[in-house]
């Protein structure tokens, strides 16, 4: 009997829970998890990451549910789907894929896993990238002066 294998990509900038819970959610689904990262290049639909790829690679390979992480690749966004050749493609709950035009997508290369969209993390409202600067935006500044003396001094 083959492993049953789940793809999941995203650019995991700034991990946070919602990420941790649909990586979890997705290795539910079945034996292997691969997770294909978004190089730096690809990220056009939101804010460049603020972590660069590679170390965004890292944190990721280094969560529990991961068995495999890998960058996307530079031009083709299909071609790690195709190596890995999974069962089935997880997307998150706020990623921009339609899962019938990805499966025609998909059909047309000869692959025909299954698409499932992972629901909304449950808890705490920094679950996106987007939130999380925005809170450390509204604690910290822009600037630096909210350090306390103690830690100002050598």
């Amino acid at each position: 009997m083959t492993a049953r294998r789940i793809v999941a990509t995203g650019t995991f900038d700034l991990l946070h829970p919602g990420h941790l819970f649909y990586l979890e959610e997705s290795k539910k689904l079945g034996d292997e998890l691969f997770v294909i990262v978004a190089r730096d290049a690809n990220v056009k639909h939101k804010p460049h990451p603020i972590i660069p790829e590679d170390q965004r690679l890292a944190m990721v390979a280094a969560l529990k549910p991961v068995d495999h992480a890998m960058l996307g690749d530079q031009t083709d966004m299909f071609l790690p789907i195709e190596k890995i050749h999974p069962d089935v493609i997880t997307i998150g709950f706020n990623q921009m894929f339609d899962a019938k035009t990805l499966s025609g997508q998909l059909a047309e290369r000869g692959l025909t896993p299954e698409i499932v969209r992972i629901g909304k993390f449950p808890g705490d409202e920094l679950c996106s990238s987007r939130l999380v600067v925005q809170r450390i935006i509204t604690k910290r500044g822009h600037d630096n002066h909210h350090m306390s003396e103690k830690e100002e001094q050598p």
